[in-house]
């Protein structure tokens, strides 16, 4: 099962908003919210929500694809996020996220018995390539036990 099926079958929310999981790799994720009516906001553009949903997933996918051979020992989870709308968004939009800190930093830290947190960028853009918006996502990996 790919990552992006994994998210799709254990995330109801990238369920519902038919999110397309382009590319999930430790260097590299890309999803994409298609245009779709009934999540468009007063302006016919995809909901600020759906919008945060897309950037969010496309982090949890890079987490997923950097540090998926650590889920024996230890839980992902985003901690906190700030997003910036910058343009506006209309049509398909896509999520391109990258780690902010080296994967193998990160490891180092959780096998020194931390809790290591470390940030995800990810750029949401329109099909010209316009930025629509910019988000960071904090993610945790909390030890099991």
């Amino acid at each position: 099962m790919s990552i992006g099926e994994m998210l799709a079958a254990t995330v109801p929310m990238a369920r519902t908003l038919n999110l397309e999981f382009i590319e999930a790799g430790p260097e590299r994720a890309v999803v994409a919210l298609p245009d779709q009516g009934e999540f468009h906001n007063h302006v016919g553009g995809p909901h600020a929500g759906a919008m945060f949903t897309l950037g969010e997933s496309a982090s949890g996918a890079i987490v997923l694809a950097a540090f998926g051979d650590q889920l024996s020992r230890a839980v992902p989870l985003a901690v906190g996020a700030e997003i910036a709308y910058r343009k506006l968004a209309m049509g398909v939009v896509t999520a391109t996220a990258t780690l902010g800190r080296p994967a193998a930093e990160v490891v180092a830290q959780l096998d020194a018995g931390e809790r290591p947190e470390f940030p995800v960028a990810i750029e949401i853009r329109r099909a010209d390539g316009a930025v629509t918006g910019e988000m960071t996502v904090t993610w945790t990996l909390r030890p099991n036990g």
